[in-house]
């Protein structure tokens, strides 16, 4: 007969409130001390990689080179849809630092799932998926996040453009203007534009690669505008002025549909999270109360059985708050 709950001491209940206590306050510091480095840190990392380079042909060079990038701006990587992923996410391209981190997580986790539930096919299965997956989902969060921020600094940076413009300025110092006064990520991509457009690319050349680097809906937008100028003529200050408010109107829908789906996406996390943390705390609580069973090869497959099932609920759930506008 399984053990009751109830019977448990009540020292573990206090052990364990208070070591996730002390989990908790220490992830808040290094939050803190994180959010306070990055505002003392202000300068964009072009600023910074400009320091070091004689010459704009070497900051450019150095700049693509991090982003993944050859020196006349192409993919160098043979698969182009993790390469997009490197240059979207503006991490440091640094593949034997994450290739070594990756086999490392997934040596860490295919041992602790042999060792602790002597379950050594689901130990290399889930090494494999942390081995191939990892990488690819930390940069597409990375990216996304960056993309955020992008759209979030874009209307700002139009803002600087079209003043620059309107009291006089030529393009290229409209675009290097943003790229001195604004910070990461949109203060290096601006940069890297302003470093091309003075080597010699036109305005246009010079934003689509922008865009290209980016991947963002609303910086292909503006990319979009500097063609149609381009081809058609008109005033430029107007178009982009207009492809601000364009882009703060898209920004304010976001916003909104945040707003409508924040319901479902609140039950999602509790739905998903609390199998988990009732799971965990019953057994770090009471071991023997899954102990019967824990070594069983039937549990562990019911177990993937439900995590199958867990994932399918969550992507049904994803394509139902997902609003696409």
């Amino acid at each position: 007969m399984l053990p009751e709950v109830s019977s448990a001491s009540p020292v573990p209940i206090i052990v364990s409130v208070m070591f996730f206590a002390a989990i908790f306050l220490m992830v808040q510091a290094a939050l803190g001390l994180f959010q306070q480095a990055k505002r003392e840190h202000v300068m964009n990392r072009r600023l910074r990689v400009k320091e070091q380079s004689a010459t704009t042909d070497e900051l450019m060079v150095e700049l693509r080179k991090q982003r993944a990038l050859d020196e006349d701006g192409n993919f160098i990587l043979p698969v182009t849809w993790f390469n997009q992923l490197v240059t979207r996410s503006g991490l440091v391209f640094q593949p034997a630092l994450w290739a070594g981190m990756a086999v490392a997580a997934a040596i860490i986790v295919t041992l602790g799932i042999g060792i602790r539930f002597d379950a050594w096919l689901i130990g290399v299965l889930a090494g494999i998926v942390v081995l191939l997956g990892g990488p690819v989902f930390i940069l597409n969060h990375m990216g996304n996040r960056r993309c955020k921020k992008l759209s979030e600094q874009l209307p700002d940076a139009l803002q600087i453009v079209t003043r620059s413009l309107e009291a006089g300025h030529p393009v290229p110092t409209a675009i290097a203007l943003v790229a001195r006064e604004m910070p990461d990520p949109i203060g290096t991509e601006f940069g890297m534009a302003a470093d091309e457009i003075s080597y010699g690319f036109s305005l246009a050349n010079a934003i689509q690669r922008l865009a290209m680097r980016s991947a963002d809906p609303d910086m292909e937008l503006f990319a979009a505008t500097v063609r149609l100028q381009e081809k058609t003529g008109g005033n430029l200050c107007e178009l982009l002025k207009s492809n601000g408010e364009t882009v703060r109107e898209r920004q304010t829908l976001r916003l909104k549909v945040k707003a409508a789906s924040a319901e479902g996406r609140a039950s999602a996390m509790i739905l998903t999270s609390a199998p988990f943390i009732v799971g965990f705390g019953v057994h770090f609580i009471q071991p023997d109360f899954y102990g019967y069973v824990l070594h069983e090869r039937g549990f562990h497959y019911a177990m993937a059985g439900l995590g199958v099932w867990l994932l399918i609920g969550n992507v049904i759930m994803r394509n139902m708050i997902n609003f696409k506008f």
